[in-house]
């Protein structure tokens, strides 16, 4: 194992102390002790592990980023391992997300009592979570719901259907299927009715930008942190998770919009389309940075701007571009009252608005 025995440690792996979080470090630390490389995991506390206000009252973006953040830029850990989703989309100086894994099933799934699906749910029926994005989703499709806000971890808002609480929760299928819970969902919902929220299902492997030795108390190793991200790279990036999450973000960032946003996105290629070649830079330093050889992406977008809910697609191959192209399409349009559905298309593709 050169890296030890250069470094004289495990690379250190930074995590939030969840049940969650650890499962799909671990899965990470897996694929580099595969590759031949000593891995442990060092458990990190943030600001959305302590606190039990809900995500918009303590800040949302970023809350779970942070601390990890913070870890890395003092040494105390060499990478980290994030939800993609809870990024936020603005570049953080020094850091680059060297490589993002293939991404689990992005869907949203129904946790409900008796089996129901959500088209089963009675009238009135009480449903529990924390993200206005589902929030809003849920109205537009089942006005006659009561939606709660919730926090807690998985375990904890499954246990709340589980005693009769609520009548339904609303979770990641991602973390179900990290946790090996999967099994619980009463319905995977259909991308028809529910959009995730941007990056959902993805992990983001992040560590020091730049050429600076990898430094273990002090003394250097003989091994760059340009090095570390190489390897990250090569190990477990998937290019083409990569090439529909730069496209989901760009809407994120052209709408100026957090990860608590009622904001929905997810970019599918074009079956028979072709392959992503090329590692790109799009979460990394340069947010306009590709390298990226991409086939056709349709990227289908919901956001409930000034109350008025709308989902909107375009299709193209430039992921940034066409995050960007769909944001400004449906910011000039905040009121789907005045989009004609003839409308002339602009930028790579064309767009399919409705309500």
């Amino acid at each position: 194992m050169p890296w030890v025995a250069r470094v004289g440690r495990p690379l250190r792996l930074g995590t939030r102390a969840s049940a969650l979080a650890t499962s799909q470090s671990e899965w990470v630390a897996d694929r580099l002790r595969a590759a031949g490389h000593e891995v442990e995991l060092v458990l990190v506390r943030t600001e959305g592990d302590v606190s039990r206000a809900s995500l918009s009252e303590i800040g949302g973006t970023g809350v779970f980023a942070s601390a990890l953040r913070d870890a890395l830029r003092e040494g105390r850990i060499d990478l980290a391992v994030h939800s993609l989703k809870d990024i936020p989309t603005t570049p953080e100086p020094g850091l680059v997300i060297a490589a993002v894994p293939e991404r689990e099933d992005p869907r949203d799934a129904l946790v409900a009592r008796d089996g129901l699906t959500l088209a089963q749910l009675p009238p009135g029926s009480v449903v529990g979570t924390g993200s206005p994005r589902r929030a809003a989703q849920l109205a537009r499709t089942r006005p006659d719901l009561v939606v709660r806000d919730i926090r807690g971890n998985v375990g904890t808002r499954i246990d709340l259907v589980r005693t009769g609480e609520l009548d339904a929760v609303v979770l990641a299928c991602a973390g179900l299927a990290r946790l090996g819970r999967l099994d619980e969902a009463t319905e995977r919902i259909d991308l028809a009715t529910m959009l995730p929220a941007p990056g959902q299902g993805a992990l983001a492997v992040e560590c020091r930008d730049g050429d600076a030795p990898l430094q273990d108390h002090g003394v250097d190793a003989g091994i760059t942190d340009a090095d570390l991200a190489r390897l990250l790279a090569e190990v477990l990036e998937h290019a083409p998770t990569r090439a529909a999450v730069t496209a989901e973000r760009a809407v994120l960032a052209r709408l100026e919009a957090g990860c608590t946003a009622p904001v929905g996105a997810l970019a599918t290629f074009v079956p028979g389309a072709g392959h992503v070649h090329g590692i790109p830079g799009a979460l990394g330093a340069d947010p306009d940075a590709t390298d990226l050889d991409v086939p056709p992406l349709t990227l289908s977008v919901f956001v409930a701007l000034q109350d008025l809910p709308q989902r909107q697609e375009l299709t193209g191959t430039d992921p940034v571009h066409l995050g960007r192209t769909l944001a400004d399409d449906l910011l000039n349009r905040l009121d789907p009252r005045t989009v004609r559905p003839d409308a002339a298309a602009t930028g790579p593709g064309s767009p399919n608005t409705g309500v």
